[in-house]
């Protein structure tokens, strides 16, 4: 089972892996879609350590090696 991390936890780990993202950015994405899956205890969001990364990484996009990659 994991341990799950509030909005603010949840920012901090995903900038400590190195994808950057503050506490606000996500609470925009609970509410307009696209951020990473979360549950409710109550009126809190909880995250999964391994729902960020894999969310994260799915953002990030492929690996590219010039800028003319980049779509």
């Amino acid at each position: 089972m994991p341990n799950y991390l509030t909005r603010n936890a949840a920012a901090e780990f995903l900038t400590s892996e190195g994808f950057p993202i503050s506490p606000k950015t996500l609470a925009k994405f609970a509410c307009v879609g696209g951020g990473p899956q979360f549950r409710k205890f109550g009126h809190r969001p909880l995250y999964a350590p391994t729902d960020l990364i894999a969310w994260a990484e799915e953002r990030a996009g492929e690996p590219v090696s010039n800028t003319s990659q980049v779509a």
